[in-house]
């Protein structure tokens, strides 16, 4: 991971390069003391990290992090201040940091925190690569005529970014079938209904659920990069239990050591309901 710094005290940059090539957490691309400044080095650096103080002359925090974020959409911002008026931090977040920091730098604090944004944005990466790749894929190759609830039903699966995982098949093999028969989840057990598909029910549920279960994580992940994002909005709440998609963020970043928990059945017959609205 590529770092940049922004701090218009000097010893606290040296304090953060310190802590980042001590622990071994990446490499330093550049640093300043101006925000305004910044902006022209981090175009053509293009960093992974950018760690910006909030209150700094010339140009805020905020302000910085708002036009940065034009230049350097896939980077990542922590903050660092002083400050604690839950307003400013409020503001903060809204203009798009991932965590923020308050002064005095804690060197295990801030190790953990660097950490956890390299995992989130690593993963995000990962994420965007997989349904770039779909979507290439899908628009090179001519779609085979099929149910339109089925393409509705792919469709919702690929804005979650599971259409790849195993237990996809296995979901749609399993709502074609209530589709067609008339049929809810509620009408049996996922095991029977399993049963009508595998001789090994047990592990054809065990698929769903872990297809399930990453449907929620890619969630709460998109909800920590935008909380606005038009897909986390409409599935976090219906598909899913959005208290538990909360606790899943939570556990992603640091906050919580329990992940959110999937309602498998609610989770399916919600499905049902918009491969065929």
């Amino acid at each position: 991971m590529k770092f940049y710094l922004i701090d218009d005290d000097r010893n606290i940059r040296n304090i953060l390069k310190i802590i980042i090539r001590d622990r071994k957490l990446g490499e330093i691309c550049g640093s300043s003391g101006n925000a305004a400044e910044a902006l022209e080095d981090i175009e053509f650096l293009k960093p992974d990290i950018i760690i910006v103080d909030l209150l700094m002359p010339e140009m805020d925090g905020i302000t910085f992090v708002s036009q940065a974020k034009q230049l350097c959409e896939d980077s990542a911002f922590v903050m660092l201040s002083q400050v604690s008026s839950k307003d400013m931090i409020s503001g903060a977040y809204e203009s798009g940091i991932e965590f923020y920091i308050q002064k005095p730098i804690n060197s295990v604090e801030v190790e953990s925190v660097l950490r956890t944004v390299a995992q989130n944005l690593s993963m995000r990466r990962t994420f965007q690569k997989v349904q770039s790749l779909f979507v290439e894929e899908t628009r090179s190759a001519a779609p085979p005529p099929e149910k339109k609830y089925i393409t509705k039903l792919k469709n919702v699966l690929q804005k979650l970014g599971i259409i790849g995982e195993i237990g996809s098949k296995d979901i749609i093999a399993l709502i074609d079938y209530l589709v067609e028969h008339g049929e809810t989840v509620g009408d049996s057990t996922l095991n029977e209904l399993c049963g009508q598909f595998s001789d090994n029910p047990k592990s054809m549920e065990q698929r769903i659920r872990r297809a399930a279960n990453a449907g929620m994580v890619n969630l709460a992940h998109l909800g920590l990069e935008d909380y606005s994002n038009d897909i986390f909005s409409e599935y976090s709440t219906t598909l899913y239990n959005f208290e538990q998609v909360r606790k899943e963020m939570d556990f992603i970043r640091g906050k919580s050591d329990k992940h959110g928990n999937v309602k498998i059945k609610n989770f399916l017959n919600a499905l049902m309901l918009y491969s065929q609205n």
